[in-house]
Parts: C-alpha cells; structure tokens; sequence
C-alpha cells in the first residue's frame, strides 16, 4: 500500500523536463535526485516528501528514452506515478527500475495537487483519501507484479536466477 501527496502536472511532460539532459552524465540515483523536475517545477524538491505521488495528465515521460527520467523520479522519493497515458518506453524503463505507473483518466480527472492519495497496486485501486473518492487502474499481471516487488528488473531476474538454483 502506498500513501502520499500529489504533485500534479499537464500534458506531455517530457524527459527533458524530469531530468534535463545537462545531467544526463549523471549516474548517481541520489545525484539525478538533486535536479527531478527542476526544468518544469523549480519548487519540487522543496515540497516532495519520501511516499509523495506525481500525477499528470497524457503522455507522461514522453521525449527521449534516457532510463535517467524514471530513476531520478524514484530516487526524489517519489512513490508511483498516475496518469491519464504514458510514453510506452517511459513506462518499459518506469517497470525496469521498480517505479509503479499507474493509468486512470478518472484519478487524473478528481485529484487535485495536494490531495493525499492511498494507492494499492495489487487491486489497481486508488483512494483520494482528502475527497473521499476511490477509483480504479489496470493491476499489473503477476510478472509486473514481481518486478516491481523486487525493486527492478535487475533484481527480479536475479532473484529468479538464484530460485532455480536452490
């Protein structure tokens, strides 16, 4: 189960945005952490706590298919991120490094910045739990599931690996 504030954006949030390609010779979590969001919302990392949730509208984390984007977002302690759509290499990349993507219009439509937001990925259930509204997304299949649980696909297949050896 997942809790946190909103910070909530349009359309077409780009990659560039999340993590402008200045620091794209970055390879620290921690250090890409420092710079998410800083080209679109310079007040980001003042306002984001550990477990906060981005929400945007349609296609989120479109642009360029630098892996830095999701990994920088994860790294600010973000939690998930809901959208109405995402750029399918952003979500592939999102998956890969265990950042949970959420999609539901109607989510998008009701939320507001702010609201605090309880999110269970196994059911594919969102409650705005400041407007007292719950609605509903897609729950991954079981392998997604896994890969998220284990932090990333790095992880996963390791874990997978080691299983078959036992």
């Amino acid at each position: 189960m997942l809790k946190g504030k909103v910070h909530k954006y349009g359309a077409n949030v780009d990659t560039d945005v999340i993590i402008p390609a200045r620091y794209l010779n970055i390879y620290d979590p921690a250090e890409l952490a420092k710079h998410c969001m800083e080209d679109i919302d310079q007040d980001f990392l003042k306002r984001v706590e550990p477990g906060d949730i981005i929400m945007a509208t349609t296609n989120f984390g479109c642009g360029s298919s630098r892996e830095h984007a999701p990994l920088a977002i994860k790294a600010a302690g973000i939690s998930c991120v809901i959208a109405k759509s995402f750029a399918r290499i952003f979500f592939r990349n999102a998956i890969n490094i265990g950042l949970p993507l959420l999609e539901s219009e109607e989510a998008v439509d009701k939320t507001d910045s702010g609201d605090i937001l309880e999110v269970d990925l196994a059911r594919g259930q969102i409650k705005n739990l400041t407007k007292n509204l719950t609605f509903t997304a897609s729950p991954y299949p079981d392998f997604m599931t896994g890969i998220i649980s284990a932090g990333g696909l790095i992880e996963y297949t390791k874990q997978r690996l080691a299983s078959r050896r036992v």
